[in-house]
């Protein structure tokens, strides 16, 4: 699949120090938080660790993408919550992979219309473009 091209509308700027067991920050400091890989991992557990920023990122983005494909559809989710599970761990070549979990508590909504604007949000959500085809990412209606 080609790669196509964007016309960038906005830049996020944030910048790590000490890897995974630092510190990172936004250009315009709005976002300044200690890192520690989580104690599963080894680590200290102090910190939040990029697999939750991942998971509050992709969260958000996706909730938004539900968002809108539901207002084209008439469909009303305004009680709606999309929760991100991001996990990490050893791939069979010896590196690391991720894996994510969507999973959307839709209320107004019976359990079919759910998943289908969950479907459609995972085709327009750009989080899930980037993602498609690289990470096993599983769609759940809670």
């Amino acid at each position: 699949m080609a790669v196509q091209p964007v016309e960038v509308s906005y830049t996020a700027v944030a910048t790590a120090e000490n890897g995974r067991d630092g510190r990172v920050c936004s250009d315009d400091g709005r976002l300044d938080v200690v890192v520690n890989p989580p104690r599963e991992m080894g680590g200290s557990g102090a910190g939040t660790n990029p697999e939750q920023l991942f998971a509050a990122g992709y969260s958000a983005c996706f909730q938004g993408a539900l968002s809108a494909v539901a207002r084209q559809e008439h469909v009303d989710i305004s009680t709606s919550t999309v929760t991100a599970r991001v996990g990490i761990g050893k791939t069979s070549d010896g590196g690391f992979g991720l894996t994510v979990t969507l999973s959307a508590s839709i209320p107004k909504v019976d359990r079919a219309t759910a998943r289908q604007l969950m479907e459609r949000a995972h085709q327009v959500c750009p989080y899930s473009r980037a993602t498609r085809g690289n990470i096993e990412v599983t769609l759940d209606v809670s």
